[in-house]
């Protein structure tokens, strides 16, 4: 059982702590990503999540441990939804942990969802593609753009109970 937190902005810390992980597991998708001169990835920028509504950030957590991060930009207007990073920390990876933050997340921010991942990052592909299709009950669609990223797309009116 995973619980997503709302990050308050006081524990942007913490985050910044846990994308280090994040960026580290990235970099074996995109060699051009360096560790800085002080042994650190550079950091992101953050500041929309605390200043913008339309952005969200949040812990995932079981009971007290960390187990990742989802960070989630949602447009009422013109959607869709997005999960701009996720991530799911090793040690709890298989486990179930990311499907069901995920899928809770899907479901907090009902509507048009679009989901994107880099060319090269084959377990994210498969990861969602696998439980989008079987959360819609294969009411998705799938594409890839002109940068070679794979693209699932689907609505949360075709969510199943799972």
């Amino acid at each position: 059982m995973i619980n997503l937190i709302k990050i308050p902005k006081e524990d942007e810390y913490i985050l910044h702590n846990l994308m280090q992980f994040y960026i580290y597991e990235f970099s074996q998708c995109i060699p051009s990503i360096k560790l800085e001169e002080n042994g650190s990835f550079a950091p992101f920028q953050l500041e929309k999540y605390w200043n913008d509504p339309n952005f969200h950030p949040f812990f995932i957590k079981s009971e007290e441990e960390f187990v990742g991060f989802a960070l989630v930009e949602c447009d009422f207007n013109e959607g869709p939804h997005s999960i701009n990073e996720f991530f799911i920390m090793s040690k709890f990876k298989g486990r179930g942990f990311g499907k069901e933050a995920a899928t809770k997340i899907f479901r907090m921010f009902p509507g048009k969802w679009m989901i994107t991942q880099i060319e090269k990052n084959y377990p994210a592909q498969a990861f969602w593609r696998s439980l989008i299709y079987r959360i819609t009950n294969g009411n998705m669609a799938e594409r890839y753009d002109e940068h070679r990223r794979s693209i699932q797309e689907f609505h949360t009116d075709f969510l199943v109970d799972n």
